[in-house]
């Protein structure tokens, strides 16, 4: 499973970000996995969001309490009450088996997945 933590729903990296994953799930297929995004935004604002922006993967709700799962992963920016833009590939056994942690305003798209990682030890 592919987790991309996105700060908001609505603004103009983000969108681009989620939109880019979109043609790139026959590859994530391809290895068994699917990608979730995660966001601090609410249910409805993510069924708007993917609707105009034709997003074919789930988009989860941080919603409540604010911020939750992605504080669990160390990817919460509480100042700015949105998470991090992070990225992490969860094994079949639920092991974090590759992570990035992209600055705010920069959007990783798909290639921040083609650098070559070693697997954790």
């Amino acid at each position: 499973m592919i987790i991309a933590f996105y700060p908001a729903d609505w603004s103009r990296s983000c969108g681009d970000q989620m939109t880019l994953y979109n043609p790139i799930r026959p590859e994530f297929h391809s290895y068994g996995t699917e990608v979730l995004g995660i966001s601090v935004d609410g249910a409805w604002c993510h069924q708007a969001y993917a609707r105009h922006n034709h997003i074919h993967f789930p988009l989860l709700a941080d919603f409540h309490p604010k911020g939750a799962v992605a504080e669990k992963y160390g990817g919460y920016r509480e100042q700015d009450g949105v998470c991090e833009r992070a990225l992490f590939v969860i094994d079949r056994n639920g092991i974090i088996f590759w992570s990035y942690l992209s600055p705010i305003a920069v959007n990783p798209g798909p290639m921040a997945f083609s650098t070559p990682r070693k697997p954790p030890e």
